[in-house]
């Protein structure tokens, strides 16, 4: 009983949704193209329907869990729908309507930020963070400022060519020492050498300049 009683409702309820539907008009189709429209109301209508579409797929967009390739594909059907949406408007001011894209509101991103330019590809939503995406969006540093002559000079003084490295009393036993090093280091050797030189029977440098004088 229960299930002739399903029937007979599922029944009605098809038989009232063919009532409606005779009683209506038949569902109009937006045009392809823009220009085939020449009614203002008829586009300002189709504009409407766009507008409506492009904000229900950027709340979509929103949604980060929805995978890469959903995400991009939802990006690609907003830009799409943004293009023909400016047909629209453009078609518009042809008929004599308003310009909207001077008077309509302004495209903001999820961070209430106006999107910089209203032409080109853009991204909306979870689309901004996906891989390649974001490093387009992270602002690159400034660079420095050149600096003048004027600003190069003004940090050169008498320390930038070691005027005053004797000042602090600091250099000076350092220099010392290094000079008696360098001294001891240099007698060291010449007597190295000398005793080589005898050692082959060669003269030495004493006896060589002494040689030398007894010409002149």
């Amino acid at each position: 009983m229960a299930r002739s009683e399903e029937k007979a409702q599922s029944m009605l309820s098809r038989w009232t949704a063919m009532q409606e539907a005779e009683g209506k008009e038949p569902e109009q189709r937006r045009p392809y193209l823009a220009s085939e429209c020449d009614d203002l109301r008829a586009a300002e209508k189709w504009r409407r329907q766009i507008v409506g579409e492009v904000a229900r797929k950027v709340s979509q967009i929103q949604n980060a869990g929805l995978g890469e390739f959903k995400i991009r594909d939802l990006n690609d059907e907003i830009n799409k729908l943004l293009r023909e949406k400016g047909h629209w408007e453009q078609r518009i001011v042809e008929l004599g309507g308003i310009d909207f894209a001077k008077v309509g509101p302004r495209m903001l991103d999820r961070q209430g930020r106006e999107v910089s330019s209203q032409r080109g590809y853009k991204y909306f939503g979870a689309a901004r963070d996906l891989p390649g995406v974001r490093q387009l969006f992270e602002a690159e540093p400034a660079p420095a400022p050149a600096r003048t002559r004027g600003e190069l000079y003004k940090g050169i003084d008498a320390d930038y060519y070691g005027f005053r490295d004797d000042d602090d009393g600091v250099l000076e036993p350092l220099e010392a020492v290094a000079e008696v090093a360098a001294r001891k280091a240099a007698v060291e050797a010449w007597l190295q050498e000398l005793q080589r030189r005898r050692e082959r029977g060669e003269p030495a440098e004493e006896e060589t300049e002494a040689e030398e004088e007894d010409i002149y």
